[in-house]
């Protein structure tokens, strides 16, 4: 793999996850209670024996290259890095990125480079576990100028993704961004069968989903990206599909676009089940993030079930977790109720300094969820301060809209609350 790099597009404004992304990133968003997204592309990227790393962003990275420069570090003599390559003005590109195709566009003399025969683009919103090695010989065995990742999935989520048309042997002939009728959808469809015929059960699954993952042969993409296209998969695609071999990669695994809210809290509670989709522990291909040497996690008295405790969290006596992901340095008081939740955790223990917002404030009140506190079906991001017997549950109305709701949000059903806010004693969501 040493003629392939691997450039992670990290650039979007994610907006479909705010207020998560106000202060960072999308791919800097926590994920798991311990990772960060980026952690995802990177590591599989490391374990298919790719090591030349390009993060592509633009919005809010400063978290995110912290988070990349304090975690990946490779031997001085094997050549590897993960690079950040901010947006910039040159000469030749006075504009931010405007889409997909135009951030690799700015950025591709840097890939154009001896030995680079291959140049991989993945997303950097994704969970799932892929060796692109796998990828690669399916590139080669098939003579594709590029292969496009896909997975099988039914109609009926068809409508929240790109589609891929294609013929018996696998070459891309059409695209169908988002079909949301059945007539856009009916020559998308892939019959059963062929999946079946190339080993994957089709379990009632007949669409094949762009996964956003391409591998491109190098000197396609330049001729691709001489244009003012700005989207591979809306205007690259299209326009090459009959001139140049575009081939499809089955993939089979879990995968999960995390790019909103309510993907974003399904994926990580779905992570703290017993049997859960995707399995993080193991030793094969673990997902690697920055070692932070925190101590263990303490629990005096706590009933913890179907739920995942990050390091250095500090729980009370009486306290009840269900089905939640509990993150970094949490201090959770006495007689607290956590239900169907993801809490973040804290950049620092209080009086520290921060990884985010290096303040040394030595009156800050103590990051904490105190006594007393019930929070159900909510994310509350990180360095938070719930007073005595805060109450956060779901809206008992089924019509409540989403938005602003006081200091809280509201955000595909899931009420969240963001960074940094602080809720006094016995204070109440009410909607």
């Amino acid at each position: 793999m040493n003629n392939m790099i691997s450039v992670i597009l990290g650039g979007g404004k994610g907006t479909r996850l705010s207020p998560l992304t106000k202060y960072r990133s999308k791919p800097a968003v926590p994920l798991a209670g311990k990772y960060r997204i980026i952690d995802v592309p990177i590591s599989n990227s490391i374990h298919s024996d790719v090591n030349r790393i390009y993060i592509l962003t633009q919005y809010n990275s400063i978290s995110l290259h912290r988070h990349v420069r304090q975690t990946y570090r490779f031997d001085r003599f094997d050549g590897g890095f993960v690079e950040i390559m901010a947006a910039q003005q040159t000469f030749g590109d006075a504009q931010w990125y405007q889409g997909t195709a135009d951030a690799v566009r700015q950025n591709l003399q840097y890939f154009c480079q001896p030995g680079v025969e291959y140049v991989l683009i993945l997303s950097g919103d994704q969970l799932y576990r892929m060796d692109y090695r796998d990828m690669l010989r399916t590139h080669e065995e098939s003579g594709a100028d590029v292969t496009i990742a896909g997975v099988p999935i039914s109609s009926e989520k068809a409508f929240a993704f790109g589609i891929i048309q294609f013929d018996d042997d696998g070459r891309v002939t059409g695209f169908s961004e988002k079909p949301k009728t059945e007539e856009a959808l009916r020559p998308v469809r892939t019959d059963p069968e062929w999946f079946e015929k190339h080993g994957i059960e089709a379990r009632g699954r007949d669409c094949l989903a762009n996964m956003g993952i391409y591998l491109f042969n190098l000197r396609t993409l330049v001729e691709f990206l001489d244009s003012d296209h700005e989207d591979f998969g809306k205007q690259i695609f299209p326009k090459h599909i009959d001139t140049h071999r575009v081939n499809v990669h089955l993939f089979d695994g879990y995968w999960e676009d995390i790019g909103t809210i309510r993907a974003f809290y399904d994926a990580n509670l779905a992570l703290a089940q017993p049997n859960p989709p995707f399995e993080l522990m193991g030793h094969h291909a673990p997902i690697y993030t920055r070692a932070r040497y925190l101590p263990p996690t303490r629990l005096d008295g706590a009933t913890v079930s179907s739920s995942l405790l990050a390091d250095g969290c500090l729980i009370g006596k009486n306290s009840v977790i269900e089905n939640s992901v509990i993150g970094l340095r949490c201090n959770i008081g006495d007689n607290v109720t956590i239900r169907n939740s993801v809490l973040m955790g804290n950049d620092f223990y209080t009086q520290s300094h921060s990884e985010d917002s290096p303040s040394t404030d030595q009156s800050m009140p103590p990051l904490r969820i105190d006594d007393g506190c019930h929070i159900d079906g909510a994310i509350i991001d990180k360095n938070c301060v719930f007073g005595r017997d805060v109450r956060i549950v779901p809206p008992a109305r089924a019509d409540v809209e989403d938005g602003e709701h006081g200091p809280l949000f509201i955000r595909d059903g899931i009420i969240v609350v963001p960074k940094g806010t602080t809720l006094p004693d016995n204070w109440r969501f009410e909607a």
